[in-house]
């Protein structure tokens, strides 16, 4: 199919790669859980444009860059680890007086401010430009005659599986927080938890090797 082979496992491995936790995932459940669905949704079609964005740089060709300039590498991986420490100590420094109120009231951002983060928290992280430039070649046929729309296919597809999962994510996470009734205290937590592993994987971003 348009120069592609493999399909379905594409399709499945692509799934299987996209329910594996990380820090989109934990943006969104984060969001859904304080601040509704449609916060997660916003954070989610974010994830998904800087996705686009990873696709098409990969299938240019350049997001070879990265994978051959340490010093491009590094400026995207610093810059990326300082934006997932920002939203963390953000979320780590919200207000002891923010428990005096329930999860759902507590600071809501706007939904544009949202998105911007979801875009931002992928598309700063170089580890997914060459995530997309070692999984994608590989469904793609060696005598494929147009490689780049072929994989412009293929990432369009994981995409598409990526905001199935991640709505889904969004949904399910705002409705445990109305089952529950997450409290005041716990929805604090939950917030805070959530910037402590944003801290985390902005260290370990910062620390990262190309490979």
């Amino acid at each position: 199919m348009l120069g592609t082979h493999d399909l379905a496992l594409f399709i499945i491995s692509g799934l299987l790669l996209n329910i594996a936790p990380g820090p989109d995932s934990l943006l969104i459940m984060a969001r859904s859980a304080t601040q509704g669905w449609r916060a997660g949704s916003a954070a989610a079609l974010g994830i998904g444009a800087g996705t686009c964005v990873h696709i098409v740089a990969a299938a240019l060709g350049m997001s070879a860059l990265l994978a051959t300039s340490a010093t491009a590498f590094m400026v995207v991986k610093l810059v990326g680890a300082a934006y997932l420490l920002y939203i963390g100590i953000s979320m780590l420094l919200t207000k002891r007086d923010e428990a005096a109120k329930p999860a759902s009231a507590l600071p809501a951002l706007p939904y544009g401010r949202i998105f911007a983060q979801g875009f931002l928290t992928n598309v700063l992280n170089p580890k997914v430009a060459l995530f997309f430039m070692a999984f994608v070649p590989q469904f793609i046929s060696p005598d494929a005659e147009h490689k780049a729309l072929a994989f412009l296919l293929l990432g369009a597809i994981f995409n598409l599986n990526g905001m199935l999962w991640c709505h889904l994510l969004a949904l399910s996470s705002a409705f445990a927080q109305q089952r529950l009734q997450v409290g005041r205290r716990v929805g604090l937590w939950l917030e805070r938890c959530t910037g402590g592993l944003f801290t985390l994987l902005g260290v370990k971003l910062a620390l990262a090797d190309r490979v």
